[in-house]
């Protein structure tokens, strides 16, 4: 196999901390995203839709999503498992990896990539290139603020979000509350279920993976 990561981006990184929990080791390829290499023609044989992750596997498939990427190693590499394992188990990691990234993810991202000058023209990931809309930043903190605080109630006394577990739901999380950083914004001060539960997730050796 072989993975085209990006080491400062977000969604790259969702799928490297996964494939570390697993302990897998896969030979990694660095794109250059903010000089536009994945932009070029050599990356666009690769992924078309000019983004990362990508995992090409050993006969040549390739998976452009984190979701995917999740899915085959889950499959393939059951152990440690980080989507469940009974029924029960896996619909709520499930629905609360959902929420993280409808809620948190796509938050940061519209706040971001509408407002940053490098992103001038990329507001949306892909090969089109779409002008930034200044309202969308600021729609996007809001949204994003919300998630933050909303965060210390699905933690709640719980070791981890989805009971006494990791999984995906806290590795999603996890890296959402680091891009949060990206646009001054972070967990609320009194927000003390959150920062307990970052803090123990953010100590794991996958975190610096």
């Amino acid at each position: 196999m072989k993975f085209y990561d990006c080491k400062p981006a977000p969604s790259p990184r969702r799928a490297r901390v996964f494939i570390a929990e697993k302990g897998i080791e896969i030979p990694t390829v660095q794109v250059d995203l903010r000089n536009g290499e994945h932009l070029k023609p050599e990356f666009r044989m690769i992924n078309p839709h000019c983004t990362v992750p990508v995992l090409v596997l050993d006969d040549g498939t390739r998976l452009v999503s984190t979701a995917a990427i999740w899915r085959y190693l889950e499959e393939t590499h059951p152990a440690p498992p980080l989507m469940g394992t009974s029924a029960k188990e896996k619909a709520i990691i499930a629905d609360t990896q959902w929420r993280i990234e409808a809620e948190g993810m796509q938050a940061l991202s519209e706040a971001l990539r509408n407002s940053a000058p490098g992103m001038k023209d990329r507001a949306v990931t892909g090969p089109v290139p779409y002008a930034q809309i200044p309202e969308l930043a600021e729609r996007g903190r809001k949204r994003a603020q919300q998630f933050l605080e909303l965060l210390d109630f699905m933690v709640g006394p719980k070791p981890f979000l989805c009971g006494d577990r990791y999984s995906v739901a806290d590795l999603d999380a996890m890296v959402c509350v680091d891009f949060a950083k990206w646009i001054k914004l972070e967990l609320p001060a009194g927000a003390s279920n959150a920062r307990r539960w970052y803090e123990s997730v953010s100590s794991r050796p996958s975190a610096k993976a």
